[in-house]
C-alpha cells in the first residue's frame, strides 16, 4: 500500500501533534481499524501533509500583508508621497507593486485562496529592478520604516525589506508548486539520491 510507504518510517511510540489530539482527545486508537483499510494514524499524517504547504503559503503570504502594512498607507499624504517615490525610484518596475495597480483586490484574494497574487507581483517588481534601481527602491523604504518599531532604518532598512519581501514570495510561489507537483518531484529526488 503506498501510504505504508510514505508513513511506514516512523517509530511505533513517536506520535505528532495531531496524532496525540486523536489518541487523547478523540479517544481514536492509531491503529484503528484493523485490516487492510486506512489506520487512524495513516489518516492523521495525510491530513498533516496535505496542510502544510498550505499552511507555508499561508503565514509567508500573512508576512508580506505585515511587511507592507510596515510601509506608509495607501490614501494618506504620507503614503500617496511614498508612492510617487517609489514609482520615481523604480520606473515601470513599480507597476507591479503600486496601489493603483496592486491595491485591496490583490489582498482581498488572500482570503479567497488566491495565495499567489501578491507574491507573483512582489517578484515581478524585484525581478525588473537594475541594481541601481534596487539601491533607490531601497532607500525609500528604508528612509520610510520608523527605526523605533523595526530598529532600522535608512538604506540598510530598506535593503531588509527588500530580501524579506522577495524570501517570503518566493516561498509562497514554491509552495504553490508544490501543491501540484510535489510527490512526482520529491520521488524522483529520492530516487536520483538513492542511485548517486
Amino acid at each position: 500500500m503506498i501510504v505504508n510507504r510514505y508513513f511506514g518510517s516512523k517509530q511505533p511510540d513517536e506520535y505528532d501533534e495531531l496524532e496525540q489530539h486523536l489518541v487523547q482527545d478523540l479517544n481514536a486508537p492509531l491503529d484503528w481499524p484493523e485490516g487492510d483499510g486506512l489506520t487512524v494514524s495513516q489518516v492523521a499524517q495525510i491530513a498533516s501533509a496535505a496542510t502544510c504547504d498550505s499552511a507555508y503559503s499561508r503565514a509567508a503570504n500573512g508576512h508580506l500583508i505585515d511587511l507592507f502594512a510596515a510601509l506608509p498607507l495607501p490614501g494618506t499624504p504620507d503614503g500617496s508621497a511614498f508612492w510617487r517615490r517609489i514609482l520615481d525610484a523604480a520606473d515601470e518596475a513599480a507597476w507591479n507593486i503600486v496601489p493603483a495597480n496592486m491595491g485591496g483586490p490583490f489582498f482581498d484574494r488572500i482570503h479567497e485562496g488566491n495565495e499567489g497574487g501578491i507574491a507573483s507581483r512582489v517578484l515581478s517588481f524585484l525581478e525588473e529592478l537594475t541594481p541601481s534601481q534596487r539601491a533607490d527602491v531601497a532607500e525609500v523604504i528604508g528612509s520610510s520604516l520608523d527605526k523605533s518599531t523595526v530598529g532600522v532604518s535608512g538604506r540598510y532598512g530598506g535593503e531588509l525589506w527588500l530580501r524579506d519581501a522577495e524570501m517570503s514570495a518566493w516561498r509562497v510561489a514554491l509552495a504553490s508548486r508544490r501543491e501540484f507537483e510535489a510527490a512526482q518531484d520529491r520521488e524522483r529526488f529520492f530516487e536520483a539520491w538513492r542511485n548517486a
